[in-house]
């Protein structure tokens, strides 16, 4: 089983001190990813807030490529449409080159309303430019040659130098799963990155996606294995675990209502696309603390074996190729993110890479580089 850790950079109330000590925390604790053990790291993409303090996550992923020698390096996630695609796809060569081909790409649609604003895009064409890109993007990183017309505008055919070194089959995955964006990555061969991510609070449905795979691909045909991430907290008092895991889930969320303003109704009422979001709305600060304190019960917390019985359960359930779990979220001070970190690699990890998977992403990784 691939075990990676995730972050997403986030602040979320804690008291860091500078921004760039709180960066610096942040790379030091990835960097430690690889000394304990864990397969892989994954950087997510947020702007402008504190919510998620990760603006570019390929320029930090490159940067710890240059630091390690042999985990992973993962996008969780990519928004597509803030992308311009030759941009992206050179960007993504270049860390697959600098890394010795250990890039895992991760997309996702985005949806805060002040992160389209700030970065000049439409949110009215988010869907569009989603598929678009995607569309001229994934066969770029195949071929090497980029061209197309979309919602971007027109790209004539231009071959992408230096060229990509491998396929990405098998090492890409989409982190949001709904609507038009299930047939984007049914048709471009994705993976499910099941996030448990805050603004949704809910767990994603199991078979909903292999449905859509299935219309796309062809009756019978089975979509990549997915990768699970969620967010964790392992101490061996595990009434401890709970009590410190729920709090630091709870903070997650409310931030997460700040940044994607779940608290302002209105928001997304016009924005093609992003009218459900309109059924989601929390209307009084009474509201939020309750389903902030709810989502905070989501946590998986417990004492070491508590939580692997809990990740068996997960296994079971979705039967997936690898986790990737956020270990220190919601404002976590440093020694106990450092804490959480080092017992879960200590006690957990070692259980956790020892389970079969059916299919298995480092599998990928050795045949793309035949």
């Amino acid at each position: 089983m691939h075990v990676g850790m995730a972050t997403g950079f986030a602040y979320q109330g804690g008291d860091y001190g500078s921004d760039d000590n709180f960066i610096r925390q942040e790379i030091s604790n990835l960097l430690l990813a690889e000394e304990l053990g864990f397969d892989s790291v994954w950087i997510t993409e947020h702007h402008f807030s504190t919510y998620s303090m990760s603006n570019d996550p390929l320029q930090l992923l490159t940067y710890i490529a240059a630091k390690t020698k042999h985990v992973k390096l993962g996008t969780q996630c990519i928004i597509v449409p803030w992308h311009n695609p030759a941009r992206l796809a050179e960007k993504i060569i270049n860390l697959d080159i600098l890394s010795n081909g250990r890039c895992i790409l991760g997309f996702g649609g985005g949806l805060a309303a002040h992160e389209f604003a700030g970065l000049g895009v439409d949110q009215n064409r988010s869907r569009a430019l989603y598929n678009d890109t995607l569309d001229v993007l994934i066969p770029a990183l195949e071929t090497g040659i980029l061209e197309g017309e979309g919602e971007f505008g027109k790209i004539p055919r231009v071959e992408l130098r230096p060229r990509p070194i491998k396929s990405f089959e098998g090492r890409k995955f989409c982190g949001s799963l709904s609507g038009n964006s299930m047939y984007s990555a049914a048709k471009h061969g994705f993976g499910n990155m099941i996030l448990s991510i805050p603004q949704r609070g809910t767990k994603p449905a199991e078979n909903k996606y292999l449905d859509v795979w299935q219309e796309v691909n062809g009756p019978g045909s089975q979509p990549p294995a997915p990768m699970l991430s969620g967010n964790y907290y392992v101490h061996e008092d595990g009434d401890y675990a709970r009590e410190r895991g729920n709090h630091f889930l709870s903070q997650t969320m409310r931030a997460a209502v700040t940044n994607y303003h779940l608290d302002k109704p209105g928001t997304y009422a016009n924005i093609k696309g992003y009218e459900h979001y309109e059924n989601m709305m929390l209307k009084t600060p009474e509201e939020v603390e309750q389903y902030s304190a709810g989502f905070g019960r989501g946590a998986v917390a417990g004492t070491p074996q508590e939580v692997l019985d809990h990740m068996w359960e997960l296994k079971e359930q979705y039967g997936p190729q690898g986790f990737f779990p956020h270990l220190y979220y919601g404002g976590m001070p440093q020694d106990e993110s450092l804490a959480n970190i080092r017992l879960f690699a200590e006690k957990v990890l070692p259980e956790l890479k020892s389970w079969e998977a059916e299919t298995s992403i480092d599998d990928r990784f050795l045949e793309a580089a035949e």
